[in-house]
């Protein structure tokens, strides 16, 4: 088991504080102002007939989980990015922070702005490289950034000294330096790791915080060995020419339910944490048991905008690609391409209805798509009805990875699709909690946005320290 940063002397990263002096303030998300629930109280109305519900005592029992898996000392660091696989960045980071977590990655500076603007004051990662005109920016927000370019960190670098002297607190620029290990998407060769540090080091307005992978094929058990051996080789060269080692992470979620690579001082846990083993991943005899305890966190439902009796003959949706062999009861759903639901799933896909399945038919459109409910029995359906498109109902349950079969593609992909537009239902002890969704009238309900006037943060004392 590799040294923790606290055995190897290194501190521990600290918290954020805004230079400008907001400290107290209630922050808002630019992107989509979360409405949160009154004690007692509830949301004001849907804004759309189809939403995502967003279980977050899902997300937080399957943290427990992954983190029972990690060797004591090993950190998990929640990925947060793509507007956190589609659950929603804000809500979901807030949770994982009261929880405990000490720190979140994501992919870009303005998803890692976004968290800053709402109020979350953990470290933040942004773990593909910026601009190097941003560089002083976050600096000032006290984000780190992920480099694995000679040129790119050498304008970064250069931007930073030519930057004004920061004004807070935060005087260096934590920097992750990417190493290439087999993935050929990113970073510098493990030989030059050691030189390429210096460079960091000599930076007054940098330090060095941090090596970091990923994983090509988690999998496979013979190429991850190799990309491990090279994370190794890297740690060995950089501790050879008398640096002290930084925090360093290559595993994700494949890595860590495989068992096929190093844990090293940092888990980067992604899909799994929303309730998903990664597709096509063959997750190690040892962990089987709490691979099947992740609970899904997303549901995605919508109720009908029509309900109609088809003569047989009729085209449904463009093309027409599919046409009734019968009189059918068609129902139209208002959700699209647009909201996530790929167009690829025409003509192939199932949803839930009363805990039965029913084909989805026609082309998928940009704001709808049809289902046809002839088969199913009882009373007729109704607007009223509540279709389940991903998610369980009456002990049936379809699954982002068998909507990803179904779309010739991955869940990754089908949960990181889901559209700013689709509202997003937050729930915890089974009850709402909040909603995000573009537009909302608070008047009509009893919610109210998280940065309404008067009313305490949701996100505690606020940023008091560095990132």
């Amino acid at each position: 088991m590799s040294a923790t940063a606290s055995e190897r002397g290194v501190a521990p990263a600290e918290t954020y504080t805004d230079a400008g002096g907001r400290d107290g303030e209630n922050r808002v998300a630019t992107r989509h102002p979360l409405v949160e629930v009154r004690p007692g109280g509830a949301l004001p109305p849907i804004p759309k007939s189809a939403w995502l519900e967003i279980d977050l005592d899902a997300l937080i029992s399957n943290i427990h989980v992954l983190r029972g898996l990690l060797p004591q000392g090993t950190r998990i660091e929640p990925v947060v990015k793509a507007d956190a696989y589609g659950h929603g960045a804000v809500a979901v980071s807030r949770a994982l922070v009261a929880d405990g977590i000490a720190s979140l990655v994501v992919a870009t500076y303005d998803e890692a702005l976004e968290l800053r603007e709402a109020g979350i004051a953990v470290p933040i990662l942004i773990l593909f490289p910026i601009p190097a005109e941003l560089a002083a920016d976050a600096l000032r927000h006290a984000m780190s950034i992920a480099v694995g370019d000679r040129l790119l960190l050498a304008r970064t670098l250069a931007a930073l000294e030519a930057g004004p002297e920061p004004a807070g607190p935060c005087k260096e620029l934590p920097v992750y330096l990417e190493v290439e290990t087999g993935l050929g998407r990113g970073g510098v060769l493990p030989e030059d790791v050691a030189e390429i540090a210096a460079s960091i080091e000599a930076c007054p307005r940098a330090r060095l915080a941090g090596l970091w992978s990923h994983l090509q094929a988690p999998a496979d058990a013979s190429i991850t060995s190799g990309q491990d051996d090279r994370f190794g080789l890297a740690s060995g060269l950089l501790e050879a020419a008398g640096r002290t080692l930084p925090t360093r992470h290559i595993s994700a979620s494949g890595g860590v339910l495989a068992a096929t690579a190093g844990t090293y001082d940092v888990v980067r846990i992604g899909i799994a944490q929303y309730g998903i083993v990664p597709d096509r991943l063959v997750v190690t005899a040892e962990f089987e048991a709490a691979a099947a305890a992740l609970r899904p966190v997303l549901s995605l439902r919508a109720r009908p905008v029509r309900v109609a009796w088809l003569d047989a003959g009729t085209g449904i949706s463009y093309g027409p690609t599919f046409v009734t062999a019968r009189r059918s009861c068609i129902v139209t759903l208002p959700v699209g391409y647009a909201d996530g639901y790929p167009r690829s799933l025409s003509n192939k896909a199932q949803v839930l209805v009363r805990g039965r399945r029913v084909p989805q038919v026609g082309t998928v459109a940009m704001d709808a798509l049809m289902v046809d409910v002839t088969d199913v029995p009882g009373p007729e359906i109704t607007i009223d009805d509540e279709f389940t498109l991903i998610g369980e109902q009456d002990g049936q349950s379809i699954g982002a990875v068998e909507v990803a079969q179904w779309g010739n593609t991955i869940s990754y992909e089908i949960l990181a699709a889901m559209s700013g537009r689709l509202p997003r239902v937050y729930y915890a002890a089974a009850k709402p909690v909040a909603m995000r969704a573009v537009a909302c009238e608070t008047s009509r309900g009893s919610g109210r946005t998280a940065g309404e006037t008067g009313v305490k943060s949701l996100d505690g004392p606020g940023p008091n320290d560095c990132g």
